[in-house]
C-alpha cells in the first residue's frame, strides 16, 4: 500500500450565468396587522357553534340530562371552590323544572362555602322566583343568622316580607337587625318603614334608640327635624335642648347651635334664637364661630333693633381682631383698636384681661418702632388704671431695653 495517497482532483465549475441572490427588502411589505386583519376577515379563530339538538322523546331527554349532570359533577370534582360551577349546575336544574334537585345543589354549595354571599342570594332568588315563600323565608332566616353583618341579606328579607304585606313580620325582622347595632342607613330605613305606615310613635321610639347608638350631631338634628316636620314643635325643641345637654361644654358643635337657632327663628321665637346665638358665641372657641357670627349678624339685621344690630357687629369685629392677633400677636395697632372697642362696650374685668394679654407680647427685637408702640400700650394701660403700680412694672420689665426718652416719660406719668 502506498505511503502517500493522491488527493482527488476537485473539478472547477465555472458558470458565468449564476446570479447573486437579492437580499434587499421586498417592494410590498406584509405587516403583522395585515395578517391579523386577514385572519379576522376569514373568521379563522371563531369556532362554529355546535349543532342544535332536538329532543323528541323522554328517553332522549333523560339521556341528555344524564350527560349534562355528569359534565357538571366532573367540573365540581375538579374544583369545588369555583362558585360559578355550582351556580351553573343549580340554574340548569332549575331550567329543567327540577326544583328539588336545584335545591339540593344549592345546599351542597352552602355546605362547601357558607360564607359566600352570592350563593345565598342566588338560592333565595330561586325560591322567591318559584313562589316558594316558606322556603325563601327559612333561607333568609338562616342567612341573617349565619352572616348578620351582611346588610344585603336584611334588605332582601325585608323587601320580601313587605311585598307579601307581612308588616308585623317585617317589623320583627327590623328589630332583630337593630339588635346588632348596624350602620346609620339601616336605622333610617327602619324609620322610613314606620312612617310609610303612619306609625309616628314607633318611628319616634326608633329615633330615640338611634341617637344613642350613633350619637352624632347630624343624627340629633335629624331627630329634631322629624319632630318638626310632623308638627310636634315642643318635642323638637326638647330634642335640641337634650342634644345641647348631651354634648356638654366639651363637645359643643357649631352645627347644632345653628340648627337650633334657625329652628327658633323659623317659628318666630327671635328672643330664643338671639339667646342661642349669644350662648354659642360665649362658649364655643372663637376659631369655630365664623358661621355663628354670620348667622347672628343676619338675624339681628332682619329682626333686631339698633342696639342688637350694634352688638352683633361688635361681636363680629371682636372675632376679626382675635383672628388677626392669633396670626400676629405683636401687631400692636390691632391691640389698640381691639382695646378701644372693648373700652366702649365691655366691663372692666374684660378690658384688664385684654391689656394683660397685650403687654405679655414683648417685642421680638430692639427696633425702636416696635418698642414705641409697645410702650404706648403700657401708657394706655396706666392711664386706664390710674395707678402708679403699672408704671413701676413697665420700668422694671424694660429698663434694659427702652431708651431714656421713654424712661423720662414714665417718670413724668408717675409724678402726682
Amino acid at each position: 500500500m502506498d505511503k502517500f495517497q493522491k488527493m482527488p482532483k476537485i473539478a472547477k465549475v465555472c458558470n458565468k450565468n449564476i446570479k447573486v441572490k437579492n437580499k434587499a427588502p421586498a417592494e410590498v411589505q406584509i405587516t403583522a396587522e395585515q395578517l391579523l386583519r386577514e385572519a379576522k376577515e376569514r373568521d379563522l379563530e371563531i369556532l362554529p357553534p355546535p349543532p342544535k339538538q332536538k329532543i323528541s322523546d323522554p328517553t332522549e331527554l333523560k339521556d341528555y340530562q344524564q350527560r349534562k349532570r355528569k359534565f357538571f359533577e366532573d367540573n365540581l370534582r375538579k374544583n369545588r371552590m369555583v362558585v360559578s360551577n355550582w351556580i351553573k349546575y343549580a340554574q340548569w336544574e332549575e331550567s329543567q323544572k327540577e326544583i328539588q334537585r336545584a335545591r339540593s345543589i344549592w345546599e351542597r354549595a352552602i355546605d362547601n362555602d357558607h360564607m359566600n354571599i352570592t350563593i345565598w342570594l342566588k338560592y333565595a332568588e330561586m325560591e322567591m322566583k318559584n313562589r316558594q315563600v316558606n322556603h325563601a323565608r327559612n333561607l333568609w332566616n338562616r342567612a341573617v343568622t349565619i352572616l348578620p353583618r351582611v346588610n344585603q341579606f336584611w334588605y332582601k328579607y325585608l323587601y320580601m316580607e313587605e311585598m307579601l304585606e307581612n308588616i308585623e313580620g317585617a317589623r320583627h325582622v327590623f328589630e332583630r337587625w337593630m339588635e346588632w347595632q348596624p350602620e346609620e342607613q339601616a336605622w333610617l330605613t327602619y324609620i322610613k318603614f314606620e312612617l310609610r305606615y303612619k306609625e309616628t310613635e314607633n318611628a319616634r321610639r326608633v329615633f330615640e334608640r338611634f341617637v344613642m347608638v350613633h350619637p352624632e350631631v347630624k343624627n340629633w338634628i335629624k331627630f329634631a327635624t322629624f319632630e318638626e316636620n310632623n308638627g310636634f314643635i315642643s318635642n323638637s325643641r326638647k330634642v335640641y335642648e337634650r342634644a345641647v345637654e348631651f354634648f356638654g361644654n366639651e363637645h359643643m358643635s357649631e352645627k347644632l347651635f345653628l340648627a337650633f337657632a334657625r329652628f327658633e327663628e323659623n317659628h318666630k321665637e327671635h328672643a330664643r334664637a338671639r339667646a342661642i346665638y349669644k350662648y354659642a358665641l360665649d362658649n364655643l372657641p372663637q376659631s369655630t364661630c365664623k358661621d355663628i357670627y354670620r348667622a347672628y349678624t343676619i338675624h339681628e339685621k332682619k329682626f333686631g333693633d339698633r342696639v342688637d344690630i350694634e352688638n352683633a357687629i361688635i361681636s363680629k369685629r371682636k372675632l376679626q381682631y382675635e383672628q388677626e392677633l392669633s396670626e400676629n400677636p405683636t401687631n400692636y395697632d390691632i391691640w389698640f383698636d381691639y382695646i378701644r372697642l372693648l373700652e366702649n362696650n365691655e366691663d372692666d374685668k374684660t378690658i384688664r384681661e385684654t391689656y394683660e394679654r397685650a403687654i405679655a407680647n414683648i417685642p421680638p427685637t430692639q427696633e425702636k418702632s416696635f418698642w414705641r408702640r409697645y410702650i404706648y400700650l403700657w401708657i394706655n394701660y396706666a392711664l386706664y388704671e390710674e395707678m402708679k403700680k403699672i408704671s413701676n412694672e413697665i420700668l422694671s420689665v424694660s429698663r434694659n431695653y427702652i431708651y431714656p426718652k421713654f424712661q423720662n416719660q414714665f417718670i413724668t406719668y408717675q409724678l402726682p
